[in-house]
């Protein structure tokens, strides 16, 4: 009796954690989608200059987000099922897919950690190579696709210019960043800074969304593990 009812305890503790886990995986999915309809980052990785793509290394994160969000509620509700019927097959074939979840969210944290500049630094590259098109004097064939760049990251991260500008560069802002005064210019902050902020900002959401997810994960494996081990042991069974 105590064993049927230490196991019932478990199996409806299992149901709750995996119906957190569903709901922690609809939470991912649209957080994801959000990331990747975003009108800042949107505006910006769609940019062409020279017939190059501006990066899109962000967008791995995202999709590889938005995976694991969906494989999360059809797992958690694989879950939420195999509790409630006590199945071993089910629960056998749920702490798998957490396995393997789990896993491949370690393997995406150390790809993130390794990369974690890698976004803000790509896309900082690519505005310096419009930048430079576009303070050219010598009047390239490019520079009005470099202005027309420059414009859209001004407009929308509110920046003007890389920080260690030139003269030059001074001189023609009034062109480069229409809504800026010479006063604003000074005032404003550099689009490298503003590039870093942005995505350290998106990141971090992404690792914090990580980081609770895999501490739920633990929590299901080592409850999955007991019903297993409380269901094999049930004289009902």
């Amino acid at each position: 009796m105590a064993v049927a009812g230490c196991t019932k305890c478990i199996k409806y503790m299992l149901f709750f954690f995996n119906f957190i886990f569903w709901l922690a995986g609809g939470v991912i999915l649209g957080v994801a989608l959000w990331l990747r309809h975003d009108s800042q980052t949107s505006n910006l990785l769609i940019l062409q200059f020279e017939g190059h793509q501006a990066p899109g290394t962000f967008y791995i994160s995202v999709y590889i987000l938005i995976a694991v969000g969906a494989v999360m509620m059809f797992v958690g509700f694989l879950g939420c099922y195999g509790a409630i019927q006590e199945s071993q097959c089910l629960l056998g074939t749920f702490f798998f897919f957490l396995v393997l979840l789990f896993a491949c969210e370690v393997a995406a944290g150390i790809w993130g950690f390794m990369n974690r500049d890698t976004i803000s630094k790509e896309l900082i590259t690519f505005y310096d190579s419009a930048y430079i098109k576009a303070v050219d004097v010598s009047g390239s064939p490019s520079k009005d696709a470099a202005i027309k760049v420059l414009e859209v990251f001004h407009t929308t991260l509110d920046c003007c210019g890389k920080g260690d500008d030139s003269p030059l560069f001074t001189q023609v802002t009034s062109s480069l960043c229409p809504k800026k005064t010479v006063e604003d210019f000074l005032k404003s902050q550099s689009c490298h800074d503003k590039l870093i902020e942005l995505f350290s900002e998106k990141l971090y959401l992404i690792g914090l969304a990580a980081l609770v997810v895999a501490v739920i994960m633990i929590f299901e494996m080592i409850f999955t593990m007991v019903l297993c081990c409380g269901i094999r042991n049930s004289p009902v069974y």
